[in-house]
């Protein structure tokens, strides 16, 4: 007999976890020689969610090959960290219901998920802890989550993934401080966007007219279920953000629909770069475009590295144009980054 399937009951930002999950799991079933997440599988198969129907961060394309790329690169730091501690501690700061541990154990390591107590909660009933493997249910901003860190002596490592860029620069600062006060020497590898704002204009123009049809269609899609959902002040404040000629007349979906339908190619363009651009300036709280000013906030802090997302991950002939184009675009205006530092 099936199991019955899990259903979600995450709300606001926690329920943001989600959509790395979905990506990372479709890339895999997709693309499964160039990324492999059976966790991500298994635990999406689990779950009682229209993950299709129900985006959680709208008008964003090619998803799926950035989370796996993010993944990929933090899974080659870890890596490359436990080869020289193999008995390290690694800290998964903002887990959701990330997988990394299953693709990077070595038998040794001791492991932490780190993130809010609905979210542990959650986690803990799709993804059981190990004798290896713990959850800690605190904010990573509370200090205290450190002291959950055993043999911290023979290393510890951090990780953060889509997670600093939703807080002030002041809420980092504190981040980075606390963990130099308790766990010296540690290392840490996050991604970042090198700003708040986006190129989503310049990253269409270089899009064929069939592809940029097939994106506008796919976004019109995955508005609609957002729009459904979304409050009335966000749907105000979304109207009010366009610059077309005409807008909605009200703020239904059939009115939006109705309105939608008539514009033109460059108008539904324009609509959906307002969108994309309100809700960056919305949700992204922070942003990172050079590693060095990290170490005018405190001199503990050693950068180590920082490079673009998609550095060394190949351009492979299985991924489509669109995908490729993508990761090329994003890497030449450094749109997000991954950045390692020692503190």
């Amino acid at each position: 007999m099936q199991e019955d399937k899990v259903r979600i009951k995450l709300s606001g930002v926690s329920r943001t976890l989600l959509t790395p999950l979905w990506e990372r799991a479709q890339f895999s079933k997709e693309y499964s020689s160039l990324f492999n997440d059976l966790k991500a599988i298994e635990i999406v198969e689990k779950l009682d969610y229209d993950f299709p129907t129900s985006p959680q961060i709208p008008f964003l394309s090619h998803l799926s090959s950035l989370f796996a790329a993010r993944a990929k690169q933090f899974d080659d730091k870890i890596k490359e960290y436990i080869t020289e501690h193999p008995r390290a501690s690694v800290v998964n700061v903002g887990a959701g219901l990330d997988t990394t541990f299953y693709r990077v154990d070595n038998g040794l390591i001791h492991w932490y998920d780190l993130d809010l107590p609905n979210v542990v909660t959650l986690r803990k009933q799709l993804i059981p802890e190990t004798d290896r493997s713990t959850c800690i249910a605190k904010s990573f901003l509370d200090p205290t989550w450190c002291k959950y860190i055993r043999n911290a002596e023979e290393g510890t490592f951090m990780i953060a993934g889509g997670v600093l860029m939703y807080f002030q620069e002041s809420h980092v600062k504190q981040f980075f401080s606390l963990i130099a006060d308790n766990l010296a020497g540690g290392e840490i590898a996050f991604d970042a966007p090198v700003k708040k704002d986006n190129d989503f204009q310049v990253w269409l123009e270089q899009l064929t007219k069939e592809q940029r049809e097939e994106i506008s269609i796919a976004w019109g899609k995955a508005l609609k279920g957002w729009w459904q959902r979304a409050s009335q002040d966000r749907k105000n404040e979304m109207i009010a953000a366009l610059k077309t000629p005409t807008k909605p007349r009200g703020t239904e979906w059939a009115d939006f629909e109705t309105w939608w339908e008539k514009l033109s190619s460059d108008g539904k363009e324009e609509a959906l770069y307002a969108f994309r651009s309100l809700s960056h300036r919305k949700t992204r709280k922070w942003a990172l475009e050079d590693a060095n000013d990290l170490t005018r906030w405190d001199d503990r802090i050693t950068v180590i590295d920082q490079f673009p997302l998609f550095k060394n991950i190949p351009r492979d002939p299985s991924l489509s144009i669109a995908i490729r184009k993508f990761m090329d675009f994003s890497d030449e205006y450094s749109t997000f980054s991954i950045f390692h530092t020692r503190l």
